[in-house]
């Protein structure tokens, strides 16, 4: 399974992310940059906690008019698994 990460500018967890579910879970693991329109095969996405844009409107207000998650509902409206954590699970 192939699990992408999605990255927005200000969030801080995605590196922790990564470090779970590949280096101590041995998953195949792709960052997933906020601006990026290919969810490059992934089978699961993950929308890590943190403070994306820095929270300076209101949790995840930015976050969620960035390109990458129109992508992600697609996948999610297909039945593509998507895990949000603390702030991502807001987004």
């Amino acid at each position: 399974m192939k699990f992408g990460v999605v990255v927005f500018p200000g969030s801080n967890c995605d590196d922790d992310t990564c470090h779970a579910f590949g280096t101590l879970l041995g998953q195949d693991i792709v960052k997933l940059w906020h601006k990026d329109h290919d969810l490059k095969s992934c089978d699961l996405l993950i929308i890590p906690g943190g403070f994306s844009y820095g929270d300076y409107l209101r949790s995840g207000a930015i976050a969620r008019f960035s390109p990458i998650m129109n992508e992600v509902i697609v996948h999610a409206n297909r039945g593509g698994y998507v895990l949000g954590i603390c702030n991502g699970f807001q987004i």
